[in-house]
């Protein structure tokens, strides 16, 4: 009979990399299994297009991950991980020209928004600025895991966070914050009339000004490589090219930690119908493209700007979510752009740019959104089609293929949606815990949601810790 482990993770995405770092460092026996050749899951690199292209399949900007408390306790840059910065974190082009912007000034955000609503936005993030570490810790954790670092800015904060991104965003007159804000919560993928989203916008914005929207020299692998090497460093063991279809194909072990969907931890740990309650959202439809030199914005902030949203109204953008939550066909789409080339050269040959861009789609749609996709650029970039060297698309399925995670090809692993926005996977004192006592879930499906920044991994392992610690 082989040694019994103390752990065994299953999953070597950024949640299941940070649970093994976090269990090994406190000196348990941990071995990972992953079902890829590589490790990465929602954080990889890769060629999709042409030789010397490096693509980031998935997440590519992280705005989490720099500032992820759970990643700031781990030695990281010593593992490789560098984060480069561009000029500006965010642009959001308008039809004239012009943009809204965030940056490391609130002031110089603020004042991209107009005279009448410069004040206001100052006045809607004042209380928080320069308190990125307390709300960090706070709002990237269980809700019931003790007392908040800072319980006044924890509860104004939240009180602010609960509100529809629509709501916050009537604090503004003119329609460029209005824009801003609805873009930002667009990340949530719901409409901004939904519970919560006012949060998600006011996360990213905060996020710019104290840790801005960096992306990783080399790609967002190198988030995933830095994590495994610190785990190995720490005398785990990662395994990859093997998928795991039954629990007693694993070694013995004192835990299980699962990075992946509830469904799937449901079926290898067979726990029946425990998820059955639980909501996938909606998908999304992404290009990957191969460019012979950067994007010709209109607006010329955009050409600094690593994230770029082609929205342009509050209104389209809520028109768009709403039709992908509905089941609807994209008309005129939300896209969320990515241009890392532009400040880390080891991304595309000379002269040459990656670029991504996805707009929203119903859950599973088998559609071809590449044409509606490129005539929104197109608005805001006329030319951009001519710039185009190749492109790697993928819809629903072949999101769902590339992660196991992403059912129905929801990227968040969990609709924004009602209650589940903060009982993620459902109503639980220990929500990383299942029905199995020896088996607990890590993945973007727990609290505190999507994103690559290992809370939940974090979180995760500390209630395996509490487990074995009691047993």
């Amino acid at each position: 009979m082989p040694p019994m482990l103390d752990a065994v993770v299953v999953g070597a995405g950024p949640n299941g990399l940070t649970a093994a770092a976090e269990l090994a460092r406190r000196g348990l026996a941990v071995e990972v299994f992953e079902a890829r050749d590589t490790v990465g899951g929602g954080a990889r690199t890769e060629e999709l297009t042409l030789p010397g292209f490096r693509h980031d399949p998935c997440s590519a900007v992280h705005p989490l991950g720099i500032g992820s408390p759970a990643f700031k306790d781990m030695p990281l840059a010593r593992h490789g991980l560098r984060w480069l910065q561009a000029p500006l974190s965010l642009a959001h082009p308008f039809p004239d020209g012009t943009a809204a912007v965030l940056t490391r000034s609130v002031g110089e955000s603020a004042m991209s928004l107009g005279p009448a609503d410069a004040g206001t936005y100052r006045r809607m993030l004042a209380p928080y600025t320069g308190h990125w570490d307390s709300l960090a810790a706070d709002f990237l954790r269980t809700p019931w895991d003790g007392l908040p670092r800072d319980p006044y800015r924890w509860a104004r904060f939240g009180l602010d966070a609960i509100q529809p991104a629509a709501l916050l965003a009537k604090r503004f007159r003119g329609e460029k914050a209005r824009a801003l804000i609805a873009g930002l919560a667009g990340h949530a993928i719901a409409p901004g009339t939904g519970f919560a989203t006012a949060g998600i916008a006011l996360m990213f914005a905060l996020a710019a000004h104290e840790e801005g929207w960096p992306v990783p020299y080399g790609g967002s692998q190198a988030i995933s490589d830095a994590l495994a090497s610190y785990v190995r460093e720490q005398g785990g063991v990662i395994r990859t090219g093997i998928e795991v279809k039954r629990l007693d194909e694993l070694p013995p072990a004192r835990a299980y930690v699962f990075d992946t969907s509830p469904t799937a931890v449901a079926r290898i740990a067979g726990l029946g119908g425990a998820y059955d309650g639980y909501r996938y959202g909606a998908s999304c439809f992404k290009i990957d493209y191969a460019l012979s030199g950067p994007v010709p914005w209109t607006a010329e902030e955009a050409r600094r700007a690593g994230t770029v949203h082609v929205g342009p109204t509050a209104g389209e953008i809520d028109a768009s979510l709403r039709a992908a939550v509905s089941g609807r066909d994209p008309q005129v789409p939300f896209l969320i752009t990515a241009q890392p080339s532009l400040v880390d050269p080891t991304r595309a040959p000379d002269g040459r740019h990656v670029f991504w861009a996805y707009g929203h789609v119903p859950a599973g749609w088998e559609g071809d959104a590449t044409e509606v996709i490129e005539r929104q650029l197109e608005r805001f970039a006329p030319g951009f089609r001519d710039l185009v060297l190749a492109r790697a698309v993928a819809g629903p399925p072949q999101l769902a293929v590339r992660n196991a995670n992403y059912v129905g090809g929801d990227i968040s692993t969990g609709a924004f949606a009602g209650l589940q926005t903060v009982l993620r996977p459902k109503l639980a004192r220990v929500p990383y815990a299942t029905a199995h006592p020896a088996v607990f879930l890590c993945s973007s499906a727990t609290p505190p949601g999507p994103g690559v920044h290992g809370m939940s991994g974090h979180h995760a392992a500390k209630a395996v810790w509490r487990r074995l610690r009691s047993a």
